[in-house]
């Protein structure tokens, strides 16, 4: 059973009668939003996967167009054009009635989509051809499949090293839910007294990457499921064996199990 805290915020950011941003003026234009599509979660269901967008004037006289634009829990916009909404009582659209002020449209939402949360974006182009953000609506997103944690396999570091030497060092990380799913891969490291290491701002979980910046990281292709760190054991480091631990954490914040691995700083 998928539980999710269900939460939605819907905000409008315009109407006629308010002075919003230099963007437009809206004294010229003769429309105000009273509200749009309202759900506080979507779950993907096969066969049924189209998401309704609607916005609703209480006139529309000076409304040349309205379109939506959605975003993933990773900020990615994930219509490659704007999601054209229409008030022309087409049911393909999501259109009740023609003429009534009541834009709309649909857009599907695929099972590999990531879970969590997700926006729209409301735009309108008015007569003039001035654009306008007119309302932003949040919701979650289930993506329909059974939350599975991450596994993590094929470390590739040193065994021995010297103190001041610069290592870099590897983990492959997989998810049945699909690599979007991975939300965080880290380590942890404990000197030779067992004390786990923690930096100046309080972060004992240090990152590892799947960015395909070689130069910063080491990681040669980006988001291929293979994380890669660049550490540089200062000169002064303690002599003796250290613990490193890996794991990976997906949206649902599952974990993954533990690989421990010592290594010798001489």
């Amino acid at each position: 059973m998928k539980k999710f805290l269900l939460l939605i915020s819907l905000v409008f950011l315009t109407g006629c009668e308010k002075n919003f941003d230099s963007i437009i003026d809206l004294s010229q234009s003769n429309y105000q939003v009273t509200s749009v599509s309202s759900f506080p979660s979507f779950t993907y269901i096969p066969g049924d996967s189209l998401i309704s967008l609607r916005v609703v004037f209480r006139s529309s006289e000076d409304v040349k167009s309205a379109y939506g634009n959605i975003y993933s829990s990773e900020n990615i916009m994930l219509n490659s054009n704007p999601i054209n909404l229409f008030d022309n009582g087409r049911s393909e659209n999501g259109d009740a009635s023609a003429g009534d002020n009541i834009y709309s449209n649909r857009f599907p939402l695929s099972q590999y989509y990531p879970v969590g949360n997700y926006k729209i974006e409301y735009f309108v182009i008015d007569k003039f051809d001035k654009t306008k953000l007119i309302a932003v609506h949040n919701f979650t997103y289930d993506n329909g499949q059974s939350n599975i944690a991450p596994e993590i396999s094929n470390l590739v570091m040193s065994d021995v090293i010297q103190a001041g030497e610069t290592i870099l060092f590897s983990v492959e990380v997989a998810d049945s839910n699909g690599l979007n799913d991975i939300d965080f891969v880290f380590y942890e490291t404990y000197n030779p007294d067992g004390v786990k290491v923690v930096n100046s701002q309080g972060i004992s979980q240090f990152p590892m990457f799947d960015d395909g910046n070689t130069q910063e990281n080491g990681d040669v292709n980006g988001n291929d499921g293979k994380y890669t760190v660049i550490l540089t054991f200062p000169s002064t480091a303690q002599k003796g064996t250290w613990r490193f631990e890996f794991q990976a954490r997906d949206r649902g914040k599952k974990l993954s199990d533990k690989i421990i691995h010592n290594i010798v700083v001489q």
